[in-house]
Parts: structure tokens; sequence; C-alpha cells
């Protein structure tokens, strides 16, 4: 009696082949403007409820993305202004020109 064993099914992941529009969202954004008008975007078409689950998560995770790249964005230039004041603004005195 010869001893048969069962095939284990072979598991084959098909590779998905991204779309336009997930490689799109995939990229970084051009500026904090485009940034801002993407989230703006996501934000309003998960806020109608009709997104799949698996869309819905995949916006929910670029919005993250979005929002992180923004303060990023608004950080940098907040540290930008800070050493340009830093440079710029100077103590008013007024000893030197009060002496008739």
């Amino acid at each position: 009696m010869s001893a048969c064993t069962p095939e284990k099914p072979s598991i084959r992941m098909k590779k998905k082949s991204l779309s336009k529009e997930e490689s799109a969202l995939l990229a970084p954004p051009e500026n904090f403007e485009t940034a801002t008008t993407e989230l703006e975007q996501i934000v309003a078409n998960m806020e109608t409820g009709q997104m799949s689950l698996e869309d819905a998560l995949s916006a929910y995770k670029r919005g993250a993305e979005l929002l992180q790249y923004c303060q990023n964005m608004l950080k940098d230039s907040q540290q930008q202004i800070k050493i340009l004041e830093a440079n710029i603004l100077k103590n008013f005195s007024t000893t030197e020109h009060d002496a008739p």
C-alpha cells in the first residue's frame, strides 16, 4: 500500500498593477496648495458615505500622508519665518537719538 500525500494548493499572489489614479495617489504632492486641495477632496468624498470599506481605508491612508506633508510644510515655513525675523527685527532704542 503506497502512501499518498495530498498536494497543498499553491497560493499565487497576483501582483496588482497600479492604475494611473493609484499611482498618482502614491506620488508626493507638487506643493502645499495641491496637497490641501486633494485633502479637501478626500474629506468630501469620505463624508458622502458612498465609498467601499477598501476605498475608504485607502483614502484615509492618503489623507493621513497629505496631512503629514502639510504639517511638515507649515513647520518648515514657521522655522524660516523665525530665522528671517531674527535677522531683520532688532530692538528699537531711542537713547542715541534723544539727545538734542
